[in-house]
């Protein structure tokens, strides 16, 4: 088997998944309890905390559990609504969110709230000039993505951040799902982001749980109220298997991707060219900006899905775009924002790659996608 489809989801760690057990037939309290086994199951909980917070270089207090990468985008979405009603009703998004934001926005659209959409140029970053062009006095929030899930284009968060300077009571969230351990993090979590959202999934974590940074100080109304868990802000007993094999997860993330910084970078480069050479494929993702571990491409006049399905006969593992939608058989957003006419976007697949991932593998996915490019040029 062959897996290129890290971005929708990563395989769990050994280690973590050993933790995950470990954790949960020790550890049988509940944070909350007063009682020794509770305090051992907080002093756990905590500790998970502070090493993330560590890892990240922020606060323990700054980080806060949640269920995933969609319940914190939208706690940030809807928690920014509520909190700052008072101070204004705008929101502005890019064109290129993962349907956990753009659906969100849409919900509170319903609501109320006025929503802007920031366009992408060609190749699919956000125009920061267009973006400062729609902020108004009544703004309350800025949610861009760090590395767009579909394309790979890391998006402009640092040229973002310093318009933003100019406005220090609107919220800058960025989504960095698909950001931690493949992408830099001083390009998308300067020091001007106020949030930011991650799934433990996307980095050999257990899924189902995920965390939020913070910025001490700013405003965020709860979404699940009841306990009282972190610090009054998100109510319900904490899932602590998972909360600590995702900080195992991260700290082992982090630490392969330090060992092997370009490793994904030079597979991606080698399919890229080596994909480049066909007639009829069409490359979408690009070089400069985007990130090392997402190549998005398609085969002209054949459906994205086909080559997905015919793939996967060979044991190879692909996805059309976001695997969110992909199931679903919804067209490519970020496609379609980038202005790529509808019966080339519907083409479009993605390989995303691991630490995990060979040259030996990368090697013999292209003589299955050569079998397969001649086996549908004689069809066509």
């Amino acid at each position: 088997m062959i897996y290129f489809d890290n971005s929708a989801t990563t395989a769990i760690y050994p280690l973590a998944l050993d933790t995950y057990v470990k954790t949960s037939q020790r550890i049988m309290g509940n944070p909350s309890s007063l009682h020794d086994l509770g305090t051992q199951a907080n002093r756990l909980l905590q500790q998970a905390r502070k090493q993330i917070a560590e890892l990240l270089d922020v606060q323990a207090g700054e980080i806060f559990f949640t269920s995933g990468g969609t319940e914190g985008d939208n706690w940030v979405l809807k928690g920014t609504a509520i909190a700052k009603r008072g101070y204004g009703n705008h929101i502005i998004i890019s064109s290129v969110e993962h349907p956990a934001v753009g659906r969100t926005a849409e919900q509170l659209k319903e609501l109320g709230y006025d929503v802007s959409v920031a366009p992408v140029d060609q190749n699919g970053f956000v125009q920061v000039e267009k973006l400062a062009e729609l902020i108004r006095p009544e703004t309350i929030l800025v949610s861009v993505m760090g590395v767009n899930n579909e394309m790979g284009a890391i998006q402009p968060i640092e040229a973002i951040s310093d318009i933003l300077e100019n406005y220090p009571t609107i919220h800058f969230h960025v989504d960095a799902v698909q950001a931690i351990g493949k992408v830099d993090q001083a390009k998308w979590l300067t020091p001007r982001v106020d949030f930011a959202t991650f799934s433990a999934h996307k980095f050999h974590g257990p899924r189902g749980v995920g965390f939020i940074y913070w910025k001490a100080g700013k405003k965020l109304a709860p979404l699940l109220n009841g306990g009282g868990q972190e610090n009054g802000q998100r109510a319900t007993t904490e899932n602590l298997p998972a909360i600590v094999a995702m900080s195992r997860a991260l700290r082992m993330h982090l630490e392969k991707r330090a060992e092997r910084p370009n490793h994904t970078a030079v597979i991606r480069q080698y399919l890229k060219e080596a994909l480049a050479s066909y007639d009829k494929v069409r490359i979408f993702s690009g070089d400069e900006n985007f990130a090392p571990h997402i190549l998005t491409f398609g085969i002209k006049g054949i459906r994205g899905e086909v080559l997905v399905h015919a793939l996967e006969e060979k044991q190879i593992f692909v996805s059309t775009t976001s695997a969110c939608s992909s199931r679903k058989k919804v067209d490519s957003s970020t496609l379609h924002a980038m202005n790529v006419p509808h019966d080339i976007a519907t083409t479009a697949v993605r390989v995303s790659l691991d630490e995990a991932s060979t040259m030996a593998e990368a090697e013999q996915f292209m003589v299955v996608f050569n079998h397969l490019y001649d086996k549908f040029s004689k069809i066509n």
